[in-house]
């Protein structure tokens, strides 16, 4: 009966010693031992060169005039407002495809636009 209980502890101080050692896997103390003060040493040199940094935005994003064709964006809204959208056609270095496909489209819409979109 007492070798029972001898035996029981011993299972109980091994199991013990082995979730100890299973959980101390997890750690990660290793690799935060490091010759510094802190985990963020050695940023020095980026950090001033934010600090020191005069605007980080290039001197193109305060340029508020920018170039575009109102009529040519009034149009595209109308076409989009009323579900008439010229479809994407296949990029190449000709210009004649463009020229086919956006007047195949505009004949194509010119029997919708007299009808009016749903509601």
């Amino acid at each position: 009966m007492q070798w029972q209980n001898e035996r029981f502890r011993l299972c109980i101080i091994l199991g013990a010693f082995a979730i100890g050692i299973g959980l101390g896997g997890c750690s990660d103390i290793y690799y935060d031992r490091r010759d510094s003060i802190s985990l963020g040493a050695n940023d020095a040199i980026a950090a001033n060169r934010v600090v020191h940094m005069v605007d980080p935005w290039p001197p193109q994003s305060g340029d508020r005039n920018i170039a575009f064709n109102g009529e040519r964006s009034q149009a595209a809204v109308e076409r989009y407002r009323h579900n008439r959208v010229t479809p994407p056609v296949n990029t190449t270095t000709s210009s004649a495809a463009y020229r086919q496909a956006t007047q195949a489209a505009a004949a194509g819409n010119a029997g919708s636009a007299a009808t009016p979109p749903p509601r």
